[in-house]
């Protein structure tokens, strides 16, 4: 199997690995998200109706409101957030999810892990060292 490794920024330490979920939407959480399942459900959304519950999110950040924090964590406690999170863009809103979900997170990785990464691939999130190991999937 071929191992990809990813280098980039610590957002939240912790390890953890699963399944990806890839998304290249930017997600709402305030209506972008079913806190109770971990779906989707913005409209427009190209991953409406699939959850990313204990799965490794994989995604260019948040756009919206600063209620993606409490939705998140909602998730969090609902048992349905993400393991992990992966992510290109920073800012106070997926930051801020990223702490309250509590899973390890990372950015700045040195390629552009929607490139790289795609759904069904393993994911292992180092947070504390900024390292993204991905095992493709086998075809």
């Amino acid at each position: 199997m071929d191992k990809i490794i990813l280098k980039g920024r610590k957002v939240v330490g912790g390890m953890a690995e699963g399944e990806a979920f890839v998304t290249r939407h930017t997600i709402s959480g305030w209506g972008g998200i079913d806190h109770r399942t971990g779906t989707i459900v913005e409209m427009r959304h190209e991953k409406r109706g699939q959850s990313f519950a204990g799965k490794v999110l994989v995604f260019p950040g948040a756009k919206g409101s600063s209620g993606w924090s409490h939705y998140f964590h909602m998730a969090r406690i609902a048992g349905v957030a993400p393991k992990a999170m992966v992510f290109n863009t920073m800012t106070t809103k997926v930051a801020l999810g990223a702490v309250v979900v509590r899973a390890p997170a990372v950015t700045d990785l040195d390629q552009d892990p929607l490139d790289i990464i795609e759904d069904g691939d393993w994911v292992k999130v180092d947070g504390d060292n900024g390292i993204v190991e991905v095992t493709k999937r086998s075809v």
